[in-house]
């Protein structure tokens, strides 16, 4: 349940506090691990039932001789190292006890202040928005009547300094940045002023880099004017680390801060699902107090692999149906032309109404339909006979393959899988060899077998060799005895500014005439090339775990589902591997794993809910 790192800190801060209590020396332990799993904090009064361990054996937990939860709460509050409710003590205290719930002070810190930042941004209205200028915008750039909910993030996100754009794959998010930064630009042109300065930003290279050219995408196609086109053409994105300006030696402390904010009018944050506890905190310190700040993603894929779930908890009962206070909703009507009725439903009883008021729920889909938003929608809904419904009965769209994965790697049943594999492999190595590299990367979208572990045997280290095996005639004709052949699929699995190339980034090697092979990657819907002796981190790619593949969609993507007992299975691993599914799906896993997958949900021990939402949360 430990690792000696949680171990040997606990035993060091005890010897720090002079704490010799066993019961106190174990709470310590689980608040320094907390943190590791992805927590914010240990819960002393649940614990006991919902600790899990790093193993995928079945481990009865429950049978260890834990301490009672109230004696146990009421030695840590009595130890010298732990204050106590939530008033600043004084002195040095590393850890900090709320009731029962223990946390190192750091996050408690943070959690308060993303609280409490959140809360006053909420309440806050923008200043000097002219309401005509922005219904006919609204108009113009979403001519459809049924878009209801695209029109109310857009209006949303011009009207309040907080907006939170939620909304599963292929629910048109981007698009809604790249119609608020023209809306916007076109209220400056309106008044007079200058154009908003816009930070594009997302906690990832790879995902900043789509964001940048979705917007773009998005600047060709809009009833705008010229000058708000260019300034959308000139709209460039980066990473949370870069626009705060990560300072070397530091992973927690950047330069815009507090005393030094951004200069930005306008941040916007995709794929915010990823951002931690942490990195949240330093956005809000660093974004100025009359800045709109928009948040943009889908709380229902993975979270950050660090601590917290800060979009899931700050959407909250968001989630289930949007809800607006009634001085918004007449607000909102004035400008979209909607009837009220329509777009929203009342605050949930006892929310935050100014909290309520700034989140958009997406729902429409764009990207894909039939089965494989069935299946989807099930498992995000978390209805485990739904969701294995729609696998047996997905038609042209889904194909479920129901087995160990482990078990059925080297069989007939797994043709599907292979077919698919070797039918995109094919395609890839052609056309490089043909040095017809758009073509490359077109068939390289087509299909990517996901994976939720990096090692085992449901894991890519397993996975990759035997896709290579199906591939190896024609891997072996492309030059397979080189590194660098030509049909080989690249990952970057680190940034590199030079290149502009970001971690996650996939790509293709390519024949370039006369024994020459140069890497291939798409870049804003053309190809950049560059040498492959160039790349520093990268790695071959015919298989990728899931958590790597958030971002991306493919043509077909197969998911292996790992054995119930793995602790990473979780809804939001196959949520997230579902939705990376453009036109066919294919499950691997028996129906056991899929019911294990859709029972645990990824919670995530953390008071961020509650100080958002109270009970309603």
């Amino acid at each position: 349940m430990l690792s000696a790192a949680d171990v040997q800190v606990a035993r060091r801060l005890a010897r720090l506090g002079g704490v010799a209590d066993p019961a106190v020396l174990l709470a310590l332990a689980l608040a320094v691990r907390a943190p590791r799993l992805g927590h914010v904090l240990v819960d002393l009064a649940t614990i006991r039932a919902t600790v899990a361990v790093d193993t995928e054996e079945p481990v009865d937990l429950g049978a260890l001789p834990w301490p009672e939860p109230a004696a146990w709460a009421a030695s840590v509050a009595a130890c010298p190292l732990v204050a106590t409710g939530e008033q600043d003590a004084g002195g040095v205290h590393p850890l900090r006890l709320v009731g029962s719930a223990l946390y190192l002070d750091r996050y408690w810190r943070e959690e308060r202040e993303v609280a409490a930042e959140l809360r006053a941004r909420a309440a806050a209205s923008a200043a000097g928005v002219r309401a005509e200028v922005l219904a006919d915008g609204l108009r113009r750039l979403y001519p459809d009547a049924g878009d209801v909910a695209g029109r109310r993030a857009a209006a949303t996100a011009v009207l309040r300094r907080l907006t939170v754009i939620a909304g599963g794959p292929g629910t048109g998010k981007t698009s809604t940045v790249g119609r608020v930064v023209a809306l916007l630009a076109e209220q400056a042109a309106a008044t007079g002023g200058r154009p908003p300065l816009v930070a594009l930003a997302a906690p990832t290279g790879k995902a900043a880099a789509r964001l940048a050219e979705a917007v773009h995408e998005q600047a060709a196609a809009l009833d705008v004017e010229d000058a708000v086109r260019d300034r959308l053409l000139a709209t460039s994105a980066s990473t949370l680390h870069r626009l705060l300006g990560a300072r070397p030696g530091s992973r927690s402390r950047f330069r815009h801060d507090r005393t030094s904010r951004l200069p930005h009018d306008v941040v916007i944050v995709d794929e915010t699902s990823m951002v931690s506890l942490t990195l949240m905190a330093r956005l809000l310190e660093a974004v100025r107090p009359d800045a709109r700040l928009i948040l943009v993603g889908d709380p229902d894929q993975l979270s950050s692999i660090e601590a917290g779930a800060v979009l899931g908890d700050v959407v909250g009962p968001g989630a289930a149906a949007p809800a607006l206070p009634a001085a918004a909703r007449v607000e909102l009507e004035q400008v979209s032309g909607d009837a009220p009725g329509d777009a929203v439903s009342p605050a949930p009883a006892g929310a935050q109404e100014p909290l309520a008021g700034g989140i958009v729920v997406l729902d429409r889909l764009y990207r894909y339909r039939g089965a494989i938003a069935e299946v989807a929608d099930a498992v995000r809904r978390g209805d485990a006979d739904a969701v294995l419904a729609a696998l047996a009965d997905g038609g042209d769209d889904v194909t479920w393959i129901a087995g160990d994965a482990a078990d059925l790697r080297a069989t007939a049943a797994i043709a599907p899988v292979r077919d698919a594999a070797v039918a995109a492999g094919r395609a890839v190595i052609a056309a490089a060899r043909r040095g017809e590299a758009a073509e490359a990367l077109t068939a390289l979208g087509a299909f990517r077998l996901l994976c939720a572990h990096r090692r085992g045997p449901y894991g890519v280290s397993t996975w990759m060799p035997a896709v290579e095996g199906w591939l190896a005639p024609e891997i072996d004709a492309a030059g397979g005895r080189m590194r660098d052949y030509a049909g080989r699929p690249l990952l970057i699995t680190a940034n590199d500014y030079d290149l502009n190339l970001f971690n996650g980034d996939t790509g293709v090697v390519v024949a370039a005439g006369e024994g020459r092979m140069l890497a291939a990657f798409e870049r804003r819907g053309g190809v950049t090339t560059v040498r492959p002796n160039q790349l520093g981190a990268v790695d071959t790619v015919y298989a990728m775990t899931v958590h790597k593949s958030q971002g991306s969609q493919f043509g077909t993507a197969a998911v292996i589902l790992p054995s119930p007992s793995s602790r990473i299975l979780t809804r939001e691993l196959l949520y997230t591997g579902v939705t990376r599914a453009r036109e066919r799906l294919v499950v691997v896993g028996g129906e056991d794993a899929i019911r294990a997958a859709v029972a645990r949900p990824a919670a995530r021990a953390s008071g961020l809910r509650a100080r958002l939402w109270g009970a309603t949360g």
